[in-house]
């Protein structure tokens, strides 16, 4: 082919402007207001010049996130600014252990979620790199090969079979020409394109006389002139479409912030009316102080952001085993909330590779799958139909089925000729091709001419109204039989009966001919019909049928026709009880809250801002929405999603940059097991999150109730941040590393406004925290009525009593219906390995002398160990017995 071969068209010298409708307007007009002429193109001056006028042929790239960014990222929590302040005010007052400590808990729950969070962002980062491309480019009256990024528009650029489109271009030669533009419209067939202006509202998928920028030349060549770069192409509108999509916090980011507020709050309430009855009863004010130093410690769960951190980091790297790459750690979390999930079509729920389905002859319609080798000796029109299909193409087939080059409903033909035990390569030895009437958008049809001894086969293939109307005769059993009226209806019947099924139909005809110049398309006898497919991966119905068990809707959008995806959405499970199918261009007129809309489940023919628009609609309706795609034309409702979850391999960059999680191998059965996952870490956060609160409102009473009634100080703010550090976070991580239950993915998702605490966790947590902090009362009047304590034995007494009951305290944290000794937290391992380095960890500043001054303890006596178990156990059991009398009849 020669790749400079285009019309001559004159264009008047000037900068030129981007031309309006370009799509609408014929060739010579375009070129006209570029200013460029077909045989010379752009001298390289005047490249340059309109390279520094219109930008780089690129999109804008998101900037890295820097490690500060990160850095404060993890700071930005109430409970971080409080927990500052307390340290600012220990240092004040010049207590410099209890700052030093609470500044070491700042740091450590910051280096935790830092060191997480940027390994997520780099391995993200990783993945968008992308190779530089280049095009074919007239420039100076010579065609040159300059890189993508330095077209302009005016460019002459020349495309064959395999290139990637670079620009938008308006054609201005096109031989034969089909464009895979799934990546862009999601449609999943390559489509036809012509020179011919289309209507000026035509939408960008029925633009046939443009290509455009990410998409790729399957067959043909063609000649065309850039009318859009960067962000005035297709693309790049797009990407600026994704930029103004918002990108909303998660519900556990959330539910953790209001809920670490309202500790915030709780503390600067009970510390301020605490000072004032301090004040108004004449106390030493710098006692005070140090009194509520001690009581914002207590209240603030410390251990709470990092068990979060924690938890929400176990669960990315559980995805990442599963090969879910995750951005954010809140990502997976998000999916367990999520109420609705819409996803694109190819490539997500199909192979995004055409297969033979059907095979219609005259006898009946065969199934492709059911046909193999040996079954062409049996059946003279099977082989027929085959050989004009293996002739009659451009593809080729590698060794590998799937390693096809050409038009991917070619490639499928081969591939069902190969399974039936025919080889196109052989075919072609016994009958040398001589000659090719190239696949014409106006005639719909292709055919090749080969040697067939003295005489000449004409193979052909197309559209199936196209080649029936070009048939004369059909092959029958008996041989070629008149093509009459009831025979003509019969055909059109069964094309009609393989489109309603979802199959693109392609018609094979051939005649014999003693010239191989003849009309290639008269006369010719009808083989059959072949129906061909997408097929949905072989995974994905028992993934959706997994997500409606969990009450979540899966919804399709799709660029592809409305009857392939209505199709697809049956085979899958998408499309049943009544769910109908709607198109885009419908919903304009529809209402978002509509009975229509809420029941649609398939929508077809979407262009990126209609998916834009049903992700904000169904959010409206109060959804959490997990959006997955692998196209352009995915990415602004990608980022618009609650959690945006893009294809690593199929996936476009765009798609990439704009989700928070990535699915690594495609496979839409990844994403239940990462709303299971999400489910159980919220159960889990929820779980940890009421045991760190009681055990803080414990603490809380103990302090504030000592100060009330004048009583001895049962523990000082050092011992506090201590007890926080060790009785808080390591059984409260060990309860965020639980399964979870085997009905997790039985239960309807909760409801999106949902708090990680409600009302009947407030009530159970405070009542645990009456029932702790009266614990530690009476091991503190044991002490001193019985045991005649006072100072640091008391002291000591009282602080290992909170210690052990909040130790004893993580078995009261089962399901409240669940049989008190068999549980999913009994069964958990982490939680004995945690009360066993906790016990340890309590002992040494007990033990250890200098320690032992720092923190105002001494050794325990036999009786005052007596009076430690026996309270800490007595709490248990306590609390134990109500939950059974609560809950009598549902232990299980």
């Amino acid at each position: 082919m020669d790749r400079t071969s285009v019309s001559g068209v004159d264009a008047p010298s000037g900068a030129g402007t981007l031309p309006d409708l370009a799509h609408a307007q014929n060739p010579e007009g375009v070129l006209s207001q570029l200013a460029v002429k077909t045989e010379q193109g752009l001298s390289s001056q005047e490249a340059a010049q309109r390279l520094a006028r219109f930008g780089p042929n690129k999109s804008q790239e998101a900037a890295p996130q820097s490690i500060w960014r990160v850095v404060i990222h993890q700071l930005r929590s109430p409970v971080v600014v409080l927990l500052f302040v307390a340290a600012l005010l220990a240092f004040f007052f010049q207590e410099w252990v209890e700052g030093f400590a609470i500044l070491a808990v700042l740091l450590l729950n910051t280096l935790i979620g830092f060191v997480t969070e940027i390994r997520a962002i780099r391995s993200m980062e990783a993945l968008r790199l992308l190779g530089s491309k280049s095009a074919t480019v007239l420039r100076d009256g010579q065609l040159q090969i300059v890189d993508a990024g330095a077209l302009v528009p005016g460019d002459i650029v020349s495309m064959e079979a395999g290139d990637a489109v670079p620009a938008d271009i308006r054609l201005i030669h096109a031989s034969g020409l089909a464009v895979d533009e799934s990546a862009l419209t999601g449609e999943s067939v390559p489509v036809d394109k012509m020179v011919q202006a289309v209507p000026a509202d035509a939408r960008v998928e029925d633009r046939s006389c443009m290509v455009f920028r990410g998409t790729a030349v399957v067959r043909g060549h063609s000649t065309g002139v850039v009318t859009g770069t960067g962000h005035s192409s297709e693309l790049g509108r797009i990407s600026d479409l994704v930029a103004t999509a918002k990108s909303e916090r998660s519900p556990i980011e959330r539910g953790l912030s209001k809920l670490a507020g309202q500790m915030v709050w709780l503390t600067l309430a009970l510390t301020v009316c605490l000072a004032l009855m301090g004040f108004l009863r004449g106390e030493d004010m710098l006692l005070m102080a140090k009194t509520a130093i001690a009581l914002a410690v207590a209240a603030i769960p410390e251990g709470l952001p990092i068990v979060a951190t924690l938890a929400l980091a176990r669960g990315v790297w559980r995805m990442a085993s599963k090969n879910a790459l995750v951005e954010r750690l809140s990502a997976v979390e998000t999916l367990g909330a999520t109420t609705l999930i819409l996803t694109d079509k190819t490539g997500t729920l199909t192979e995004n590779r055409m297969h033979v389905a059907k095979i219609a002859l005259p006898f009946g319609v065969l199934e492709a799958s059911d046909v193999g080798a040996g079954d062409l000796a049996a059946n003279a029109g099977l082989e027929s139909l085959f050989v004009a299909g293996t002739l009659c193409s451009s593809a080729s087939l590698g060794k590998d089925d799937s390693d096809g080059v050409g038009d991917p409903m070619e490639i499928a033909l081969l591939r069902s000729a190969r399974q039936a035990g025919m080889e196109r390569t052989d075919r072609l030895r016994a009958l040398p091709q001589v000659a090719m009437h190239a696949f014409e958008t106006e005639k719909r049809m292709m055919a090749t001419v080969h040697s067939d001894g003295a005489a000449y086969l004409v193979a052909v293939k197309g559209a199936p109204e196209a080649v029936l109307s070009h048939c004369t005769q059909v092959l029958d059993e008996a041989g070629a039989v008149p093509m009459d009226k009831a025979r003509r209806d019969q055909w059109e019947q069964r094309i009609a009966d393989l489109a309603d099924d979802g199959l693109r139909v392609l018609a094979l005809a051939n005649k014999r001919v003693s010239d191989p110049e003849a009309e290639p398309y008269s006369d010719l006898v009808l083989l059959g019909l072949v129906g061909m497919v997408d097929p949905a991966r072989s995974d994905v119905p028992e993934a959706i049928r997994l997500c409606h068990s969990a009450g979540v809707k899966v919804v399709m959008a799709t660029g592809d026709h409305g009857s392939t995806a209505s199709s697809i959405g049956r085979q899958v499970g998408i499309l049943k009880d009544g769910a109908r199918t709607i198109e885009g261009h419908e919903l304009a007129s529809m209402d978002a809250n509509g009975s229509s809309m809420r029941d649609a489940r398939v929508f077809a023919r979407v262009s990126p801002e209609e998916k834009l628009f049903l992700v904000k609609a169904f959010q409206q309706r109060g959804e959490v929405v997990a959006m997955t795609g692998d196209g352009v034309n995915d990415a602004p409702a990608l980022r618009q999603a609650d959690i945006g979850v893009a294809m690593g391999i199929r996936g476009t960059d765009v798609a990439r940059e704009a989700a928070v999680m990535v699915l690594l191998d495609d496979a839409f059965a990844t994403i239940p097991a990462a709303i299971r996952e999400g489910r159980v870490i919220f159960g889990n956060i929820r779980r940890f999150a009421a045991y760190l609160l009681s055990c803080n409102l414990g603490e809380v009473l103990v302090v504030g109730l000592a100060i009330l009634l004048a009583l001895p100080m049962p523990l000082l703010p050092l011992q506090i941040l201590y007890l926080n550090l060790v009785t808080d976070v390591f059984p409260a991580f060990a309860l965020a590393t639980g399964e979870g239950d085997d009905g997790v993915m039985r239960r309807p998702p909760r409801p999106p406004g949902e708090a990680i605490l409600g009302r009947p966790q407030w009530l159970r947590l405070t009542v645990h925290g009456v029932v702790l902090s009266g614990a530690t009362f009476g091991a503190m009047a044991i002490g001193q009525v019985v045991l005649g304590l006072e100072g640091n034995a008391l002291l000591t007494t009282t602080f290992l009593t909170v210690a052990f009951s909040q130790l004893f305290h993580v078995f009261n944290m089962r399901h409240p219906a669940s049989h008190p000794l068999k549980n999913e937290v009994v069964r958990n391992p982490w939680i004995w390995a945690s009360l066993g380095l906790c016990t340890l960890l309590l002992l040494v500043p007990v033990y250890v002398p200098s320690l032992a001054s720092i923190f105002g303890l001494v050794p325990p006596t036999a009786a005052m160990w007596a009076t430690i178990l026996g309270m800490s156990l007595l709490a248990l059991f306590l609390l134990q017995i109500a939950m059974i009398w609560l809950n009598r009849g549902k232990v299980s």
